[in-house]
């Protein structure tokens, strides 16, 4: 995108916000531009009345619901952020809108304004975590029924808690808990390339001196 171009992008970005900030300003902790994208925090008792506005309104009409996905802080009292993102296709604009939870908290469903928010709010359910108020079919969608746990979570391990494999025996597919033969393994930085007889190369951990030799 050229300079002009981008210029007259931010003039029309900023002129949004500023008409958000007058009318929804209630409904509103913050609104600014950052790196050239419009985003906006609500407020989360305004959520609703702020995407009915977001929607309906001459300047905004942002009627397509793209994504709504969660973010995880888990350092954060609200440790969670679900964020939605917007697009007006009438004036080819798009907004980020963030709502910050707590864990256990729940966040209203928007599936009565953007009939898209349905999956969408399933995902970040099954991913995260995150309960949406009113969610009429608020299930897993990308992971098993039976599946443990939200796979995006930070602390979620690597390993997950179970495993699933056939059974021959019971000639069916079961889930057991995950059994890590060896409980911590030592790699070995030593390039695959470079042969036993071979010079060791500094910064590979296995120059003179860094392993006792």
């Amino acid at each position: 995108m050229n300079e002009e171009l981008l210029a007259a992008r931010r003039s029309a970005l900023g002129e949004l916000a500023d008409h958000i900030q007058a009318m929804a300003g209630e409904h509103l902790e913050s609104i600014a531009l950052v790196d050239d994208e419009l985003v906006a925090v609500a407020r989360p008792q305004g959520l609703l009345p702020l995407l009915m506005f977001l929607r309906d309104d001459g300047a905004c009409l942002f009627k397509q619901m793209m994504d709504i996905c969660g973010v995880d802080w888990p350092g954060r009292d609200k440790r969670f952020d679900v964020v939605y993102e917007l697009l007006s296709m009438r004036h080819n604009l798009r907004l980020r809108l963030k709502v910050p939870v707590a864990e256990g908290g729940t966040v209203p469903s928007a599936v009565d304004l953007f009939s898209s928010a349905g999956w969408f709010e399933r995902e970040a359910y099954d991913m995260f975590g995150i309960l949406f108020d009113g969610n009429p079919d608020l299930r897993r969608i990308l992971t098993d029924y039976g599946f443990a746990g939200h796979p995006l979570r930070k602390d979620f391990p690597q390993s997950g808690y179970v495993e699933v494999r056939y059974d021959e025996g019971e000639r069916r597919v079961v889930q057991e808990p995950v059994r890590l033969v060896q409980e911590y393994r030592t790699f070995d930085t030593l390039s695959p390339w470079v042969g036993p007889q071979e010079p060791r190369h500094p910064g590979d951990g296995k120059a003179a001196g860094t392993d006792g030799s």
